[in-house]
């Protein structure tokens, strides 16, 4: 399999990159700095330098010729201002789902996150949590919209850098009993997101996912063809 990441520097990517490599697959790490590119080789990825808040989509494109499925792990990060939650978190996933039709690359996994259905509290309307959350809202309202790509959501809990436990639990946001929030290590998150890119028929699929008890190719095969949508 061939896999396109948008966010390759990123410490899910760079994780998807090695489980990716040990398991016989090929990535390549879309990264905005060139001096991100050892990094990303020495994880196994072919680094690409594609800004995403410059690129066009038609160049983008390009970049993802020939590749299997694409998943955006990007984020302005911790630190970051207001205006580039939406030009990173939203408006990147929404430039690579572009980018990926035009291509003819329709599998498409968005790392998103935990509780963004729940609008702020009124004081932290202004915050730039808040404005993250809608972002991240904002991006999935509007590729769910699409009737071009394969969609898969993966909105994980509170990322941790611990080593992984090899053990999650996964579910359908809003399905019965709920997964409930928690912590999750960007270990297991990686190990799912693989086990997803295996499987097809959770297209559709919105998921929650945090540490649990179930090894994370066996909680993905569990879901079946859970992909209601929401």
């Amino acid at each position: 399999m061939r896999i396109v990441i948008a966010g390759g520097h990123g410490k899910i990517a760079l994780r998807l990159e090695r489980q990716a490599a040990a398991q016989g697959d090929a990535t390549v790490a879309l990264i905005r700095d060139p001096a991100q590119a050892d990094d990303v080789r020495e994880a196994g990825a072919e680094p690409v330098v594609a800004d995403l808040e410059e690129i066009g989509s038609g160049e983008l494109a390009a970049h993802l010729t020939g590749a299997d499925a694409v998943v955006f792990a990007a984020g302005a990060g911790p630190g970051s201002t207001a205006e580039r939650k939406g030009t990173v978190d939203r408006d990147a996933a929404l430039l690579l789902a572009d980018a990926a039709a035009a291509a003819g690359v329709r599998r498409y996994l968005l790392v998103s996150a935990m509780n963004i259905d729940s609008p702020p509290a009124p004081e932290d309307d202004d915050s730039i949590w808040a404005h993250y959350l809608r972002a991240k809202k904002a991006a999935e309202d509007a590729l769910r919209a699409r009737q071009d790509l394969d969609l898969t959501i993966l909105r994980p809990g509170r990322l941790t850098d611990d080593p992984g436990t090899g053990l999650v639990r996964l579910g359908v946001v809003g399905g019965q009993p709920p997964v409930g929030y928690g912590e999750v290590t960007r270990d297991d998150v990686a190990a799912v997101l693989l086990a997803l890119l295996r499987a097809p028929e959770t297209t559709g699929a919105v998921l929650d996912l945090v540490g649990g008890t179930v090894p994370p190719a066996q909680a993905v095969a569990a879901l079946g063809g859970a992909n209601a949508p929401r």
